[in-house]
This record gives C-alpha cells, sequence and structure tokens, in this order.
C-alpha cells in the first residue's frame, strides 16, 4: 500500500524587536511531515521551551513602604543604610524619582507601567469606590511585569507585601486570579494587605494561610529575607541557564514600627534634638553628598506641624524615642535586605544582574498623627491619640503590644528638604523617593547621581528594554493599554541624557499636582494627619507654582509673578485627568474605609445570618460580618470536655480593635476591644461539663456611629453576664485580620492569653446575627 505524508500547519507568531507581541503564544503545531505511522514520518521533535533573549538578566527589584527622600544615609538622612550606600557605590543614585504618594497606587503603577488610575488605584483597596479608576481591580488590559516575563522565559516570584488585590478577594475562596500568583509570579510569600503586624503576621505561601511561626525571635522582615534568599537560591540552582526576575516588598518601614529592642538600643538620644535640628542636618549632609543641588532651600515646615521648642520635656521624651524605634526598624530592614543582595550577587552570573532598590512607594507616613499612636487603626476610625496616654507605654513600643507610629512631624522631617508627607501627591514629601540602579555588567558611571525626572511607571518599560522584550499588545487574549511609562535606560551611560518624562499628572485625595518642562503646579487639599475630612470646593482650591529646574525643593511658589504659565499648568492638569480616568475627584476621608457604607463587593452583602464551622480561620476582615454600628448576636455551639476546657471560641481582629469569646478553665469571658480600651464581660461561674449554647447579644443603642451598647451574655438560656460597652467601633475592626474559629492566629484581641489559644473543647459551629444597620 503506498504511503502518503502531510505537512503540519504552523502559525508562528511574528515578532517586534526579538519577543511576540501577543501572548501566550501559539500552541505548538508539529512543523514537519507526517505518514501513516513514525516509521515514515519526519523525526518527531518537541516545541522548545520559551527562552528569555539572549543576554537577558536577573533582575532584583526591591520596595521599601512609607520611605522619606531624607529618612536613609545613602540621600544624606540620618539613619544607616549599609546596604543601599553598596549598591550606590556601584551603580547609581536618582535624586528626582516619583511615586503617587500612596501605596496600592504604587505598587499596581510599578507592576504595570501605567498610571495608578489607569490601573483602577486612585487609593489603596480598603478606600476603593465604583468608578474606572478607583475600584482597585487591576484591569486585565494593565498586565502585569510579572506576567510579561514569565511568558518571556523569567523564573518570578513576589516575596513580602501585596496591596493590589481587592480586599473581597483575599479569603480562601479566591478568586485568585488578582493574587501575586494570578498576576503573573511563580512564586508568593507575603501578606495581603496594606500593614501586618510584624511580630505575629498573618501570611501566604502562594494561596496558602502559613501556619504561625514557632520562633521566639520571629521578626517578619527577617522571614522576608529568609525567603527570597531560599526562593532565589532554588530556582537558580534548578534552571541556572534562566533569568529570575524577584520582587521584594518589605513591609517596613510602614506601621507598626516593629523591632527587636537591641536594635533600638543603638540610636539611644541620637534624636534628642528634634525634628527641626534633623531637617537642617539632613539637608547638610545631602548637600555634601551631591544628592541634591548646593544651593537647594530647606522648606518651611508644613502648615499645622509644632515646632520642636515647642513641646514640653515628657513630648520630647517620647517623641524622641518614637524616632529611636522607628530608626531602628528602617535600618534593620535595609540589614536584612542586604542579606538579600549578598545572596544574589553570590550566584552565577552575579554581574548581570539588574537591582533596582526604591526607597519608599511614597513619603514618609504622617499617619501616626500630631501626637503619635500606639494604635494606628485609632487614625482610620477618625480618633485621635494623646500623648499623655501613649508615654504611659514607652518602654514598650516597637514591642509586641502595640501598632506604634512616630508623630507626623518626624514623617516631615524624613521627606526633607520637602515639604509634606505621604497622601499628598501634590508636593514632593510624598511622592518624591530615593532610587538605586546597579548593574555591574551595563553601569560603569560607578557613584554617579542622576537627576533626570521619572516617575515610578518609567520601572516597566526600562525593565522591558534592558531584557529585550516587547510590550505585548494582547496578553492572555486582552487587548493592552499602551505602556505609559518611558524607559530610561539612556541614563544609565549618560548623566546628562535627555530627560525622558516631559509631563506627569499627580492625584491622590485630591492633592493634585501636574510637572511640565521643569515646571510644577501644586494644589494640596488635605492634611495627611487629619482622618476627618469635611467638605472641600474644588473651584476655591489654592495653587502653587515652582520652577523646580532653579528650586529642588519647592521652596519658592511663583503662582503670583507667572500667573499665565502657572493656569497653563492647571489646564494641562485637567487634560491629563481627563486621559487617565482620574475623575470622579473624591476628597472624602476615612469614612470610605467602610466597606458596607462604600457598597463595596463583599461575601456578607445581603446576609444577616451567618453560620462557621472549625478551621475557619483566617478569614480576612472584608470577608467577614460587618458588625458596627447595629445590633449582633453571636450564638456558638459547643461541648466542654472536662473542667479545664479553655481556649478562643471565635474572634474578628487583634490587639488594634475587634472581640474574642473565649473560654479559660470553663469560665467564658468576651472581651471586645474598642482600639485601645477593652471592656470585659466574664461569667462569674464556670459553665458545666458538656453541650452548651453560649450566646452574646450586643444591644446597640443607635444615633449615629460608634455609639455603644448593652452587651449579655448567656449559656443555654441562662444569663451569665452583662454589662455596658460605651463606645463601639465606628469604621472598622482591624485593618489587616479577620474571623478565626477555635483559636487566635494573628495578634491576640486582649493580653491575658497566649497565641495561637486553640480551643480545647469541641466546637460544632458559630452563628452570627445582624440586626438593620443602625441610621448614622
Amino acid at each position: 500500500m503506498a504511503t502518503s505524508k502531510t505537512k503540519a500547519s504552523a502559525t508562528p507568531e511574528p515578532a517586534v524587536a526579538g519577543t511576540p507581541n501577543i501572548l501566550p503564544r501559539p500552541d505548538f503545531h508539529f512543523p514537519g511531515e507526517i505518514g501513516r505511522t513514525y516509521l515514515d514520518s519526519d523525526p518527531a521533535q518537541f516545541p522548545k521551551p520559551v527562552q528569555a533573549p539572549e543576554g537577558a538578566p536577573n533582575i532584583l527589584l526591591i520596595l521599601i513602604d512609607d520611605c522619606g527622600f531624607g529618612e536613609f544615609g545613602t540621600f544624606g538622612g540620618g539613619i544607616p543604610s549599609p546596604t543601599m550606600d553598596r549598591l550606590a557605590a556601584e551603580g547609581l543614585r536618582y535624586n528626582r524619582f516619583h511615586t503617587t504618594a500612596l501605596c496600592s497606587p504604587s505598587r499596581a503603577a510599578m507592576i504595570t507601567g501605567r498610571n495608578h488610575h489607569s490601573a483602577a488605584f486612585a487609593g489603596i483597596t480598603e478606600i476603593a469606590t465604583g468608578y474606572d479608576g478607583y475600584t482597585c481591580i487591576l484591569p486585565k488590559s494593565c498586565g502585569s511585569v510579572g506576567e510579561v516575563l514569565r511568558q518571556n522565559g523569567y523564573m518570578t516570584a513576589w516575596v513580602g507585601k501585596n496591596h493590589n488585590t481587592p480586599t473581597w478577594e483575599t479569603s480562601a475562596v479566591g478568586p485568585f486570579d488578582r493574587w501575586a500568583n494570578g498576576l503573573g509570579f511563580d512564586y508568593f510569600y507575603g501578606f495581603n494587605a496594606g500593614s501586618m503586624d510584624h511580630w505575629e503576621p498573618i501570611l501566604y505561601e502562594n494561596r496558602n494561610l502559613v501556619p504561625r511561626s514557632t520562633d521566639p525571635n520571629y521578626h517578619l522582615t527577617v522571614d522576608i529575607a529568609d525567603k527570597s534568599i531560599a526562593w532565589v537560591r532554588q530556582a537558580t540552582s534548578i534552571a541556572p541557564t534562566r533569568p529570575f526576575f524577584l520582587y521584594v516588598a518589605p513591609g517596613a518601614t510602614h506601621a507598626p514600627h516593629h523591632v527587636p529592642k537591641d536594635w533600638i538600643d543603638k540610636f539611644k538620644g541620637q534624636f534628642d534634638e528634634g525634628w527641626d535640628k534633623y531637617r537642617e542636618q539632613t539637608l547638610a549632609r545631602q548637600k555634601k553628598l551631591g544628592v541634591v543641588p548646593k544651593d537647594t532651600k530647606l522648606t518651611e515646615r508644613s502648615k499645622g506641624l509644632p515646632a520642636w521648642d515647642s513641646l514640653n520635656a515628657d513630648q520630647k521624651r517620647l517623641y524622641a524615642h518614637m524616632m529611636e524605634v522607628f530608626a531602628a526598624y528602617a535600618a534593620h530592614c535595609d540589614h536584612e535586605l542586604g542579606r538579600v543582595v549578598d545572596a544574589v550577587k553570590q550566584l552565577p552570573g552575579a554581574d548581570n544582574t539588574l537591582i533596582i532598590y526604591i526607597a519608599g512607594d511614597n513619603g514618609s507616613s504622617a499617619e501616626g498623627g500630631l501626637e503619635g499612636s500606639i494604635s494606628d487603626n485609632m487614625f482610620f476610625n477618625g480618633f485621635a491619640e494623646k500623648w499623655q496616654d501613649n508615654i504611659k507605654v514607652i518602654d514598650e513600643l516597637g514591642g509586641p503590644k502595640h501598632f506604634n507610629h512616630f508623630p507626623a512631624s518626624w514623617a516631615h522631617a524624613m521627606n526633607a528638604p520637602f515639604q509634606w508627607t505621604k497622601q499628598v501627591a501634590s508636593h514632593f514629601g510624598g511622592t518624591r523617593n530615593p532610587m538605586i540602579v546597579s548593574w555591574p555588567a551595563r553601569i560603569k558611571d560607578k557613584g554617579g547621581v542622576r537627576s533626570q525626572f521619572l516617575h515610578i511607571i518609567d520601572i516597566v518599560p526600562t525593565i522591558y528594554e534592558v531584557c529585550g522584550i516587547t510590550p505585548p499588545r494582547e496578553l492572555n487574549g486582552v487587548q493592552q493599554r499602551p505602556i505609559e511609562g518611558v524607559s530610561f535606560v539612556s541614563t544609565f551611560g549618560d548623566a546628562k541624557a535627555e530627560a525622558v518624562r516631559k509631563t506627569q499628572y499627580f492625584e491622590l485625595a485630591c492633592n493634585r499636582g501636574l510637572y511640565h518642562d521643569g515646571w510644577m503646579a501644586s494644589s494640596p487639599s488635605f492634611v495627611p494627619w487629619e482622618p476627618n475630612r469635611g467638605g472641600w470646593d474644588l473651584d476655591k482650591a489654592p495653587w502653587e507654582l515652582y520652577n523646580i529646574e532653579e528650586d529642588f525643593s519647592q521652596a519658592n511658589d511663583l503662582a503670583e509673578k507667572y500667573p499665565d504659565k502657572l493656569r497653563q499648568l492647571q489646564d494641562l492638569w485637567w487634560v491629563e485627568a481627563s486621559k487617565y480616568n482620574v475623575m470622579p475627584l473624591d476628597w472624602r476621608g476615612t469614612v470610605r474605609m467602610d466597606g458596607e457604607a462604600m457598597g463595596r463587593p463583599s461575601l456578607t452583602a445581603g446576609r444577616n445570618k451567618m453560620t462557621y464551622y472549625p478551621g475557619t480561620i483566617g478569614l480576612p476582615d472584608a470577608a467577614s460580618p460587618s458588625m458596627i454600628n447595629k445590633s449582633w448576636t453571636i450564638s456558638a455551639d459547643i461541648e466542654l470536655l472536662d473542667d479545664k476546657t479553655s481556649g478562643m471560641v471565635v474572634t474578628h481582629g487583634g490587639f488594634e480593635g475587634g472581640y474574642g469569646l473565649y473560654l479559660r478553665d470553663n469560665v467564658p469571658t468576651f472581651v471586645y476591644n474598642v482600639l485601645v480600651d477593652r471592656p470585659t464581660f466574664t461569667a462569674k461561674a464556670p459553665l458545666p461539663k458538656g453541650k452548651t449554647k453560649l450566646v452574646v447579644d450586643f444591644a446597640y443603642d443607635g444615633g449615629g456611629k460608634g455609639k455603644g451598647g448593652k452587651i449579655t451574655m448567656s449559656a443555654n438560656g441562662k444569663k451569665v453576664a452583662e454589662g455596658r460597652i460605651e463606645r463601639t467601633i465606628p469604621i472598622r475592626f482591624t485593618m489587616n485580620e479577620g474571623l478565626d474559629i477555635g483559636c487566635d492566629i494573628g495578634s491576640p484581641v486582649d493580653f491575658t492569653y497566649e497565641m495561637p489559644f486553640v480551643f480545647t473543647g469541641k466546637i460544632e459551629k458559630v452563628t452570627i446575627e445582624l440586626q438593620p444597620k443602625a441610621t448614622a
């Protein structure tokens, strides 16, 4: 019988600049001739594994949290940063690099190369609203650098903070397409929140909740460094010819300022002269280092911040120590990142490793308020703290009992020589961050300084250029929005390279700015240390004007001198805003933290009765019942096995706010943590062995937010405790902890038990019933 051969069809994808512009690549089809059997067919061949372009470098991308321009020594600050020093000595320091003034927006912009409103991140995920630029749902049209690199032959990992997954999608049921793994990262280890307890964090490895560490000396920053090192060593050992992309995002230096005491002791007495003197000393160091021009002026203290000399002795003692704690926290972070850098440099091909070290996703944070904080959830619930209360726990700061944060004036000092702080996108105190780039194989101007105006959206196109990768016009079947950043590779070899960025808008909570050809128009709206914001008149908002080619620090307002120039930039701001989904402007403050009031998606929306079973742990706040400003009932069907039954039955939140229902030697206790006060209700007698229906009922007073109410606890229908809670949490229990059944992970709701306080009896179920929300 005659044989015949057929030609297999092939549809190769056209390449642009060496890589396809449509990803993923089409399925492989055998290109040879096929007969009836393998004997009369062309030799078989497998599809070749995708390989990165020849010579593509390894990439280590580091992003520190809440860090100011004048914080670390490498840029003239007062906190030692030997890791940054080493990288700067072999690479370049960029002194005109900008972020968005807030974490989630900067991170979305950085991993996509698009402006934060384009990527739907006009704020953090906890304040999302239902407008295109504000949903905090990363559009599929803004594919991440992780996904693009992964599909072009890179091994990818994200270790540390992920604050780019919608809060309502961070539970154990997902969906997971906007978790780090779904965004193109082969490996993830870290937390899905804006901040995290560094002593008792809630972490995930890929999609799996990480068990609580048993190490008595555990610290999150150390853990992040360890996991980064372990992944990059393993990946390189397994596939030494494949380049890696490792994105490391420690929680430091975001609150809480948690750090081992021996690190705090190193800074004793170093900040006794106060924040005003610190700013002066920092500017002098910056000029000496050459990271600011010699004629740079120190801006005036931002409006509303007190002079150091106006404080009394106790305030100075407290605030100086809060700064010592922060300095230790920041120095510790740089030290641990140094271990990651060392590990990368010990691998083969170290010279061909591009390291981008960005010191801050925004300026230093003023969210500690004017008097400092031991619980920054107070700020997000609209409460101010008093230094007289905080000084009582001065020796505990940095430890596991407090979510401490220094005063806003120290944040302002960390941003020297600029005005303002994190959240103020109109001024460089909120947006200008140090960046260091090291690439021994390419950068020869070791220790050089670069002064081109750059923005965080420029990171992705720079990575694509150095890797020889074409930004895809279609990714996973979705047409891509054009990359809005511009590569700055030209600056690697030329200090005088033409600036690639001519125009850049800024906006956050109505703080607005517009850079254009050496000029900056700035319109501040709200101060970041004031959580409760009133009305705002867009048409009466003041504008300032700066020639930043001559005025590095924005010290000289030229608005009155050049009104026509200011009008030109104001008009251009509206043009840019219309391009990038900036409207509608939204000046509401912490009220947007209330997801129920904002109508954000929720797994509990529309449900007044929810039942949870043992094994439900780490349920995020956004997926837990909203028990604020309403009456509710908790019913727990439990069994006491002996007269020593103890442990947590149900808890929501932790030491920053929430509640807990637990037993100790058969005696039930309910505690409601009102941010720092902890009203506690304990039965006078132990419960008998056997099955019990334990019920806690709360009758809300109503009449507004955060009002009080009556607590009644009963067992098998018999009242065992009662009393009043005079005030309740008005906006949200917690920023980073949720619901646990049968134990307590994360931080404790009070400090009378040891974690994880596993219940030693049996729990059949816990039911939570909600009454209609009271009128607020």
